[in-house]
């Protein structure tokens, strides 16, 4: 099955990504705790805003990160587990 990239990702209620100084990176803040995301993971997270689709996250990482052939298959496993994690919603 392919990923739709027309969808748009959006943090779920109660969810807020943020950099933690502590943590020396980026988290996901959620009322039972707190989820420390790796570089790559914090690169996309700022990037969802509740406007942009996965298209336009892959098309912004892509101008960024050139020449990354793998680049768009990550981020779309990325929005499939924060979407099976509840993270967040594809709409």
């Amino acid at each position: 099955m392919s990923f739709n990239r027309e969808l748009t990702p959006k943090w779920r209620p109660g969810y807020r990504f943020q950099y933690e100084p502590a943590q020396k990176g980026h988290v996901l803040l959620y009322p039972e705790g707190m989820i420390k995301l790796n570089e790559s993971a914090a690169l996309i997270g700022g990037l969802i805003d509740g406007q942009r689709d996965v298209a336009a996250i892959i098309t912004e990482l892509e101008q960024q990160f050139p020449g990354v052939p793998e680049l768009a298959d990550d981020i779309e496993q990325f929005m499939e587990v924060a979407r099976a994690e509840h993270w967040l919603i594809l709409e």
